[in-house]
C-alpha cells in the first residue's frame, strides 16, 4: 500500500502521488508574528515537520514553504502600544519563533516568505481579480465578491445561504455581500502602507498566502496544510481568489491538524489558557514535547496537561534507556542494516495518513524486543538482529524528530531540567552516588543503604548495572 492522505476537500483518504513524479510541493500557513509562540503553533509545526521528514524518507524531492504574516491588525496594534515599528515587532517574534522551532528540532522549510516582501505580487494579483470582475474597489479598499465564485464553500462544506453574517466576517455596509473579504485595505493613520492603484494601503490577510504560494510553488501544488481553525475563512478564501485568478485547481491535497486543548477546551489567547513554547520547555525536554504532540493522530485534538507531559517524559526515558544500551554495545558505529518487521509496521502506519500514534507503537515494540535481546544475550554480543534494531529505531526516531543526541546527553539534560524544577543539586547527587559506590566496594552496606534512602527521600531513583550507577528524578 502506498501513501494515503485524508483530503479535507474530498473528506476522505486518497492515494497520494505528486503532480510532478518524484517532486512534492507543500505550503503550510505560518504564524502571525506579534507575540510569543504557543503550543498550538508547536503542534502545527511538529506535525508538518514530520510530514516533511517522511516524504523525504520516501525519496521525494520536497519543496516546503511556510510563511510569516508580518503585517496585520494585531501586529499594528501591538507595535503602536509598545511604541515601536511593525518591522521591529515582527522581526523580534520571527527570531523567537526560529529559536523555539530549533529547540523543538523542527527542520527549517526551504522557503519562509514574509507578507511584506510580496506586496508587489499581491497588488498584481488583486489587479487581475478586479479585471476579471470578481473583485471591486470601494473607497480605497478592494473586496473579493464571493457570490461571483461558484465554488465558494467547497472546502468547509458551507453554503452562503446557511452562513451567519456575523460569524468570522467583517461587517461593512459598503460590501455587496457580508461574506465578501478584503484583498486590499486602505491606509489608516498610524499604519504602514504601500502604494497601489487604489491608493496607499496594505494587503488583506488571505491574499498573501495565494501570492506567496504562486511565486514559490506555481498555480497548482500538492499539499496545503494548517490548523483546523484555518479551514474557514482563510483557506476557503485562498481557494476562491487563487482559482478565480488562475483558472485552475489551487491545491490537490488539503491537510489540517487538530487543536491543542486544555481541559477539553481549545488552547487560545482569548481564553487565557495557553502556554508558550518557552514556558513548556522550562519544564520538559523538547523531544518529550514532540512525543506528546505526536501521540495522537494529527487530525485529532491533544489534551495538554502536566500529567500528559509526565507520561511523554517517562515514555521518552524508556526509549533513551534502550538507546543507551545499544549505543554502548555498538560504540560509535553507524547503523548499517535494518528492515525489521517493526520498521515495516512503522512505514505502514505512516503511509496511513501519517498515523504517528501507530508509528510510535511500532517504535516501542522494536525497543521492547531490543531490551529483551539485550537481557538475553551475553554481555557485549553485538548480534545482527540487534544491529538491525539499532538501525531501524534510529531511522524511525529520525522521521519523528527523536534521538537528536546521545543517550548520555539526554539523561544529563533531563537531570538539569528536573533539578531546576525540584531544587535538587545534581552535583550533590553525583557525590552521594560516588560515596555509595565506595561504601559498597568496602562492603559497608549499612552506609550504602543509608545513602540510597537519602537519595530516595530527595526524589532520586538509582539503578545499578555492570557499567555503573545511573539516576533520575521521579
Amino acid at each position: 500500500m502506498g501513501l494515503r492522505i485524508y483530503n479535507t476537500l474530498s473528506r476522505d483518504k486518497q492515494d497520494f502521488s505528486p503532480a510532478v513524479p518524484g517532486r512534492v510541493r507543500m505550503y503550510v500557513c505560518g504564524p502571525t508574528v506579534y507575540d510569543a509562540s504557543h503550543m498550538g503553533h508547536a503542534r502545527s509545526a511538529v506535525v508538518f515537520d514530520v510530514v516533511y521528514r517522511y516524504l523525504r524518507a520516501k525519496g521525494f524531492d520536497v519543496t516546503y514553504v511556510r510563511n510569516f504574516t508580518d503585517i496585520d491588525d494585531k501586529i499594528i496594534n501591538r507595535a503602536n502600544a509598545l511604541g515601536i515599528s511593525c518591522e521591529e515587532l515582527s522581526g523580534r517574534y520571527i527570531r523567537e519563533f526560529h529559536e523555539d522551532m530549533d529547540a523543538l528540532f523542527v527542520l527549517r522549510p526551504n522557503e519562509e516568505p514574509k507578507a511584506t516582501e510580496f506586496v508587489g505580487p499581491i497588488v498584481a494579483m488583486v489587479e487581475k481579480l478586479v479585471q476579471k470582475g470578481v473583485a471591486y474597489a470601494v473607497d480605497g479598499d478592494v473586496y473579493f465578491s464571493v457570490e461571483v465564485f461558484p465554488g465558494y464553500g467547497k472546502l468547509s462544506g458551507r453554503s452562503l445561504s446557511d452562513m451567519d453574517a456575523g460569524a468570522r466576517v467583517e461587517v461593512d455596509d459598503r460590501k455587496k455581500s457580508p461574506f465578501d473579504f478584503a484583498l486590499w485595505k486602505s491606509a489608516k493613520p498610524g499604519e504602514p502602507s504601500w502604494e497601489s492603484p487604489w491608493g496607499p494601503g496594505r494587503p488583506g490577510w488571505h491574499i498573501e498566502c495565494s501570492a506567496m504560494s504562486l511565486t514559490h510553488l506555481g498555480e497548482t501544488f500538492d499539499i496545503h496544510g494548517g490548523g483546523q481553525d484555518l479551514i474557514f475563512p482563510h483557506h476557503e478564501n485562498e481557494i476562491a481568489q487563487s482559482e478565480a485568478v488562475n483558472g485552475v485547481p489551487f491545491v490537490r491535497f488539503w491537510m489540517h491538524n487538530g487543536f491543542v486543548n486544555v481541559n477539553s477546551e481549545k488552547m487560545s489567547k482569548s481564553l487565557g489558557n495557553f502556554f508558550t513554547i518557552r514556558q513548556v520547555l522550562e519544564k520538559f525536554h523538547p523531544e518529550a514535547v514532540r512525543l506528546f504532540l505526536l501521540s495522537k493522530h494529527y487530525r485529532s485534538p491533544v489534551d495538554f496537561s502536566d500529567a500528559a507531559m509526565d507520561e511523554a517524559r517517562a515514555a521518552l526515558d524508556r526509549l533513551y534507556t534502550c538507546r543507551g544500551r545499544l549505543e554502548t554495545l555498538f560504540a560509535d558505529q553507524a547503523p548499517q542494516a535494518g528492515n525489521t518487521e517493526h520498521l515495516a509496521k512503522f512505514m505502514e502506519a505512516m503511509d496511513d495518513d501519517f498515523n504517528t500514534a501507530g508509528a510510535l507503537g511500532a517504535l516501542f515494540e522494536a525497543v521492547r524486543q531490543a531490551n529483551r535481546l539485550l537481557d538475553e544475550q551475553a554481555a557485549g554480543s553485538a548480534t545482527p538482529e540487534l544491529a538491525g534494531l539499532f538501525a531501524d529505531t534510529t531511522k524511525m526516531g529520525g522521521i519523528l524528530g527523536l534521538f537528536n543526541g546521545k543517550a548520555d546527553d539526554y539523561f544529563t539534560a533531563m537531570k538539569g531540567l528536573a533539578a531546576g524544577s525540584t531544587g535538587v543539586d545534581p552535583a550533590r547527587v553525583e557525590a552521594l552516588i560516588a560515596e555509595r559506590s565506595k561504601a559498597r566496594k568496602e562492603k559497608n552496606f549499612a552506609r550504602a543503604d543509608a545513602i540510597r534512602k537519602e537519595l530516595s527521600d530527595m526524589g532520586v531513583t538509582i539503578q545499578d548495572s555492570p557499567s555503573g550507577t545511573t539516576w533520575k528524578l521521579g
